[in-house]
């Protein structure tokens, strides 16, 4: 029951991230991207503190808690891993994705994160002396196939570093994601994960505040857009955070990175249909092919 409970955590993350691509677009009407994850992850550290010294915390905690062997301390590892996955995840992967958004359209970003959990793998082999099943190596083909040609829509033959700038951030972001998701796992089993899902969202909101006011940017927002805004900052970063961090806790970092990226699915259907992005037969083809290695590896993670 418990894994079963990890499952539907990150599948109710990823639907909720694959919202977010489209509101992001919407917002970056008229929001610098630095402005809008400034304002996105300082009201997610609002709403997370709110909900952590509520009369709601303990029943929540008991919730997430319940059945799992959970440490109720900090040491000065943690803080230190905790600092790490905030600026990583928090200050220059949200930069990269959203001036990345800027650049291209909903649907090619989402499909472009995809490449997340190919990263994620890379990480475990090098660094964490995980062994990968020689049949992942279908997942690595189909992964690069897919982010290449998304890359230079459909011509590889002309690829270049500079040729889109656009999804050279997202995949950019991708990376770094991965290195917070990875990291995320030594944090997973703390007792508190509201508490540090809110210091974690408070130190990314208040750095990229600082920085955009370092260089004299002016936060504009339309009183219409507002609703998009407060639905990222909740469920789309705060509520999805939480649940990322349960689902690693569960089914583990690989796993949990694996069917997060998914999510690129469901953002691109999202821009679709909200935004009429136009989806081609190239995008869903080379999105599926990218959506094939991912199972792949979920499904030999789930043979090991």
């Amino acid at each position: 029951m418990n894994r079963l409970w990890g499952y539907i955590s990150v599948i109710m993350a990823m639907v909720l991230f694959g919202l977010s691509n489209t509101f992001n677009k919407i917002l970056l009407g008229n929001l610098e991207p630095i402005d809008l994850a400034a304002l996105s992850y300082c009201i997610a550290a609002v709403f997370l503190f709110a909900v952590r010294y509520s009369p709601l915390k303990n029943r929540l905690l008991t919730l997430i808690n319940t059945g799992h062997d959970v440490e109720n301390f900090m040491t000065r590892k943690d803080y230190v891993i905790l600092f790490v996955t905030a600026i990583l995840g928090t200050v220059i992967a949200p930069l990269l994705y959203l001036n990345g958004l800027n650049r291209t359209t909903a649907v090619n970003a989402s499909l472009l994160l995809i490449v997340e959990i190919l990263f994620v793998i890379l990480i475990g082999i090098f660094f964490l002396k995980e062994h990968v099943n020689k049949k992942d190596s279908f997942g690595f083909i189909f992964i690069i196939v897919g982010t290449v040609f998304l890359i230079t829509n459909g011509q590889p033959e002309n690829f270049s570093i500079s040729l889109d700038l656009g999804s050279t951030l997202i995949i950019g972001a991708a990376f770094f994601w991965s290195i917070d998701t990875t990291l995320s796992k030594f944090l997973s089993y703390k007792g508190d994960i509201i508490l540090i899902t809110a210091i974690k969202s408070a130190i990314g909101g208040l750095l990229l505040l600082l920085i955009s006011l370092s260089i004299n940017l002016t936060i504009s927002l339309r009183l219409e857009n507002l609703p998009y805004l407060l639905f990222v900052s909740v469920f789309s970063i705060g509520a999805a955070l939480i649940l990322i961090y349960l689902s690693i806790r569960i089914i583990g970092a690989t796993r949990t990175g694996s069917l997060f990226s998914l999510s690129a699915l469901f953002g691109a259907v999202f821009a679709f249909l909200i935004l009429k992005e136009p989806f081609t037969i190239m995008q869903l083809l080379f999105g599926l092919l990218m959506l094939s290695g991912v199972l792949i590896f979920y499904l030999n993670s789930e043979d090991s």
